[in-house]
């Protein structure tokens, strides 16, 4: 059966393994060796795929400049499912990313018709004081989408290089799709190219934390970022051609003068050059984007994205902004928090006796999801409370007051932290 994953729907995957073969999404167990530090969700495979991430790995590791950038829609109330992305874009800037956060008001205004005033209470009261609060710091970059003009220029220049044909076929548009639903689109795909502009400096791995269903933005961003090259350099056997897919003579000239003056050796064509020394393609097609840069051109890498599970909601299916009775709010008072985590449907049996006898099914369970995904640090409690509830040994109930109480604990911190984070908006460019 086709996966369909939708940015503004209610995707619900039940079968994650068809992502990679559908759309190309990488293991991330298979990198995961390569990270020193991971963070819990990499851990327990909540992070299950990526695309390219190991370009940013390997700037990580070696010290070298990347970024990460992710946005939020302020289209409801911040969750903890929100809160899964604020802390990938947390950790990411720990370890040395310059880190980026769109509030998407632009798209909130276009697709959902909230008004710019609440897409701006929203956005600072819901999404940005909760993200101050787990520990974004003022070296990263807060902005409202409307109010990014460097931003909103590169989108310009990205929406000539997309039609409509191709971007209806991504995102499903119609005749009745407005036109500016479909700006929000080059919006977004600006914001995750935007750390790369000259301002930032310039050309670096970036990495997009995000849900699957917003897979279709990172497709587009990518083929969008390769286009705006003007070069394109292939190993070919026995020499590496660099071809100009769309640079003039006078391009092709300052690349050729570029290889000559680091040394290697080439032959220049009216429009490719081919070059013969033993070097990495890797290597020349830095050099051939620092000959972009400096002619005036973006040079983009393709950007790379990690895509985590989605949260099982508190009533069934996913967890979504448009249903309260499926969410916990980042906001929401302590104690109502605690008993919608007792009311929450369970991966258990319907009677206590076929429990005792079948055992549960935690990996169906909207409570043993929030200890998975948030409310437990120690993995090998994890790993004991997954094997009581298979075995039938712990009850749902058991499991729904460890979670209720530390939910409640979690929130009053959470909330405490966020009254802190008020005065710390002029930190990052901002007002309450």
């Amino acid at each position: 059966m086709e996966v369909k994953l939708d940015p503004w729907g209610t995707s619900q995957i039940e079968d994650y393994s068809k992502l990679f073969e559908e759309f190309g999404i990488s293991r991330f167990e298979e990198i995961l060796p390569e990270i020193d530090d991971p963070h819990p969700y990499m851990r327990r495979r909540i992070i299950f795929g990526h695309r390219d991430y190991d370009v940013v790995l390997r700037a990580m590791n070696e010290h070298r400049p990347f970024a990460v950038m992710s946005g939020f829609m302020p289209s409801g109330k911040a969750h903890f499912g929100h809160m899964m992305v604020m802390n990938e874009i947390i950790w990411h800037q720990k370890h040395g990313a310059d880190a980026f956060v769109a509030i998407a008001n632009m798209e909130a205004h276009a697709v959902r018709g909230i008004s710019w005033q609440r897409c701006r209470e929203l956005g600072i009261n819901d999404y940005i004081l909760s993200l101050i609060a787990l520990g974004f710091e003022p070296t990263g970059h807060i902005y409202f989408q409307s109010e990014n003009y460097r931003m909103r220029d590169l989108a310009f220049e990205l929406a000539a290089e997309a039609n409509f044909s191709e971007v209806s076929a991504i995102y499903g548009f119609s005749g009745e799709t407005s036109i500016g639903h479909m700006e929000s689109v080059m919006a977004q795909s600006a914001d995750i190219l935007h750390p790369q502009l000259p301002d930032y400096g310039g050309p670096k791995p970036v990495v997009v934390p995000v849900g699957s269903d917003q897979d279709a933005h990172m497709r587009l961003t990518r083929d969008l970022a390769y286009r705006m090259r003007k070069f394109l350099v292939e190993q070919r056997e026995g020499y590496i051609s660099i071809r100009g897919k769309a640079a003039g003579p006078d391009l092709i000239k300052a690349a050729a003068n570029a290889l000559s003056e680091a040394g290697y050796t080439i032959k220049q064509y009216s429009e490719h050059i081919d070059l013969f020394d033993g070097v990495s393609a890797e290597r020349i097609d830095e050099l051939i984007r620092e000959v972009e840069v400096n002619n005036g051109e973006f040079g983009f890498i393709p950007p790379a994205s990690i895509y985590h599970r989605f949260m099982t909601g508190l009533t069934g299916g996913k967890m979504s902004s448009s249903r309260p009775e499926s969410y916990i709010a980042l906001t929401e008072d302590p104690d109502e928090a605690a008993n919608k985590i007792m009311k929450a449907i369970t991966g258990g049996k319907q009677s206590l006796a076929e429990h005792r006898r079948y055992g549960g099914e935690p990996e169906r369970c909207a409570v043993y999801e929030f200890l998975l995904f948030h409310l437990a640090e120690d993995d090998s409690e994890l790993e004991e409370l997954y094997k009581e509830c298979r075995s039938g040994r712990q009850m749902c109930g058991s499991c729904k007051k460890i979670a209720a109480a530390r939910i409640r604990e979690f929130l009053k911190e959470h909330q405490s932290a966020r009254r802190d984070a008020i005065n710390r908006l002029k930190e990052f460019g901002l007002k309450a």
